[in-house]
């Protein structure tokens, strides 16, 4: 993990907590100071300098989280450095399309642009029913989102959601229960929530009527 700002840290947290070994770098010696024993290793370094990233042994780990945004250049350089050295998986926070569109030019293998995505995924969630939603590249979505009271006492078959809607339900989940694979024999209750995957616009679409 290459800079330990909130996103870099909370990157780096949640990798922790999975199980993951994790060098973390950032080139402020308060912040690593900060953060010296909540991850397996914590060093100060400048990251834009591809002889101190080989220095801490960057080239032995096989995905590279650069979680630099607001200096591109140094967001760039760290991104160059680590393919320079032969990370395969270099995967960069960018902060505009600009930033994004350097960051795939220069080969990140994956760019992130966390408060945009974050953004859409809220303003999804406050103007209809759905509970959560995720967008994925191809306009491809998944949402979670009540049932609609049209299929409320059939079952899946019976409601034709796919039918009508074009979307997959892939889970259900009555109150005070777990989610649970949907089937078409699967019945729907009132209040029921849904898993629905599909095209963006058709998922859109089926929660707005939800």
């Amino acid at each position: 993990m290459l800079g330990l700002g909130r996103f870099g840290a909370a990157v780096a947290r949640s990798l922790v907590q999975l199980g993951h070994d994790v060098l973390a770098v950032d080139e402020r010696a308060d912040i690593v100071q900060k953060f010296a024993s909540d991850f397996t290793h914590v060093v100060a370094a400048d990251t834009t300098d591809t002889e101190a990233l080989r220095q801490i042994g960057a080239e032995q780990f096989q995905v590279a989280v650069v979680g630099i945004g607001t200096d591109i250049e140094a967001s760039v350089l760290t991104v160059l450095g680590l393919l320079d050295l032969g990370v395969k998986e270099v995967w960069a926070k960018a902060i505009s399309g600009k930033h994004a569109a350097i960051l795939e030019r220069v080969g990140a293998t994956h760019v992130i642009r966390p408060e945009s995505q974050m953004g859409k995924r809220v303003a999804h969630m406050v103007t209809g029913t759905m509970t959560d939603f995720i967008e994925f590249e191809g306009n491809f979505a998944i949402a979670r989102t009540r049932s609609p009271s049209r299929a409320t006492g059939k079952t899946l078959l019976e409601a034709g959601l796919r039918r009508d809607f074009g979307v997959t339900i892939v889970a259900i989940k009555s109150r005070g229960e777990d989610f649970v694979y949907a089937q078409a024999t699967t019945p729907v209750h009132d209040g029921d929530e849904l898993i629905v995957s599909g095209p963006t616009r058709k998922v859109e679409a089926f929660c707005a009527q939800s």
